[in-house]
Parts: C-alpha cells; sequence; structure tokens
C-alpha cells in the first residue's frame, strides 16, 4: 500500500504544472499516424477534430486505442499542416485542390476550404494567360538561335527534344550554349559550303544544323498547342528560314 501511495505521489507530482492542452494526441487517419498537441487539434472551435478531441463526438478507436478517422491518411498531412502554421502551404505541384476542398469540409475548417478555394481560383487565373513563344535567328555569331517562352516546362520539353536529336545525328547536347528557365540559347555556329549554318562546340565538333534545331523547337510549338502569330523576313518561303517567329498559346 505505501508503494502505490508513493508511486501515485511521485506520478501526481510528475504531472504537475502540466497544462491539459499540451497533451500529445495520437490520430489514425487512413492507416497514418499522426501526432499532435491537444491545442493544435482544438485550435478551431466547432471543428471536427475539436469536438473529438474534446470527447464531444464519439469517434472510434484502433486497436492501439487511438481515435481511428476514415479519411485519406496522406492529405491530412496537409489539415494539420494548416493547423499548425495557421495559413495553406503545399508542395509545388500540389494537384489534389478538389479532394483537399472535400477535407476541409469533413474536418469543418471553413477558413481552409477558403485557401484551398483561393489558391485553385488563382490557378484557373494563371492558366488562362496566354503562353508566349519567340524563336529569333539573328544571323551573328555572337547571338545565333535563341528560343524564349515564358513557360519553364516548355523550355524543358524542347531541351529534352534538343538533347535526343542531337545525340542521334552527332555529338549531343553542348552543356556551354546557355539555357535557363526561360531561354535556350546557341551561340556558336559556322557556315558550311552550302550555305547551311552548323552549331559549333568549342571543341570545334559539330552539333546540328541550326535549321534542324529551329524545326525541332516548331514542330514542338504545334504539337504543345501554339499557333503561330507572326514569321519575319521568310525572304525564301520556308518558316524555317524566318528570322523571326513568333507564337502564342
Amino acid at each position: 500500500m505505501e508503494k502505490e501511495k508513493k508511486g501515485s505521489a511521485s506520478s501526481e507530482g510528475k504531472d504537475h504544472g502540466k497544462h491539459p492542452n499540451m497533451s500529445l494526441v495520437t490520430l489514425n487517419v487512413g492507416g497514418y499516424l499522426y501526432v499532435s498537441q491537444r491545442q493544435t487539434l482544438t485550435k478551431y472551435a466547432d471543428s471536427f477534430l475539436e469536438r473529438v478531441v474534446s470527447g464531444k463526438t464519439l469517434c472510434p478507436s484502433d486497436a492501439e486505442g487511438h481515435f481511428f478517422i476514415d479519411r485519406d491518411g496522406l492529405l491530412f498531412r496537409h489539415v494539420l499542416n494548416f493547423l499548425r502554421n495557421g495559413e495553406l502551404l503545399l508542395p509545388e505541384g500540389f494537384k489534389e485542390n478538389q479532394l483537399l476542398a472535400q477535407e476541409a469540409e469533413f474536418f469543418q475548417l471553413p477558413l481552409l476550404g477558403e485557401a484551398v478555394k483561393a489558391r485553385w481560383e488563382k490557378e484557373q487565373l494563371a492558366s488562362r494567360e496566354a503562353t508566349f513563344l519567340e524563336i529569333t535567328d539573328s544571323h551573328d555569331r555572337t547571338q545565333g538561335l535563341r528560343i524564349f517562352c515564358n513557360a519553364p516546362d516548355f523550355i524543358a520539353k524542347i531541351k529534352s527534344r534538343i538533347v535526343l536529336v542531337s545525340k542521334s545525328r552527332l555529338d549531343g547536347f553542348p552543356e556551354e550554349f546557355t539555357v535557363s528557365s526561360n531561354i535556350i540559347q546557341f551561340k556558336y555556329f559556322i557556315k558550311s559550303e552550302n550555305g547551311t549554318r552548323l552549331v559549333l562546340k568549342e571543341d570545334n565538333t559539330f552539333v546540328c544544323t541550326l535549321e534542324t534545331l529551329k524545326f525541332e523547337a516548331i514542330m514542338m510549338a504545334l504539337k504543345c498547342g501554339f499557333r503561330l502569330l507572326t514569321s519575319l523576313d521568310c525572304s525564301k518561303g520556308s518558316i524555317v528560314q524566318s528570322d523571326a517567329l513568333h507564337f502564342i498559346k
């Protein structure tokens, strides 16, 4: 009896001074375990989690005695981060806005639902903005062929295609050429006997003709839904030989 009393007293002393809201709660959401502070889960009054943790709403338990919530365990990460941070922070490229909005509705977090809606509307607006592509050939050794697009993902597609073409034809993609998120620029070239300009690496090996690179960029643009706006100085009647090509999507 003495030992039990001492143990009880020791336990009480150990817990003394702890705030109940600081205690940890483990949730099993769709098979994924999450551990969070009680004050985080009860941040918004009358939310589903606040009522469960406070005992206002009955919730089933798993075999370990943790609250079990039959929802998307992976998406709950973003719900919990919203409770922790007070704002919606999602990884780059996140595409499950509709599913996350449903989770916000289930967990009865209207502020999260509004944040998801605002993000989705912003993405829709951005997708409706025009994408511009310009292919210019300055006929100058220091400038060469320049491909500009305000969509970095399209520049990445063109680079991948050019790498494939140049490897299959000649000596591979020249790393010394300027490549940024919006621009590919081929500065080094020479003229062959028949007048066709060849892209030349600094080690004097050929990569491709500029006409080939322009053709590949044009075909990629058309396949991706771009339409031609203007074609400047097309004296020989071929789109590939134009000095400047402007596309829009």
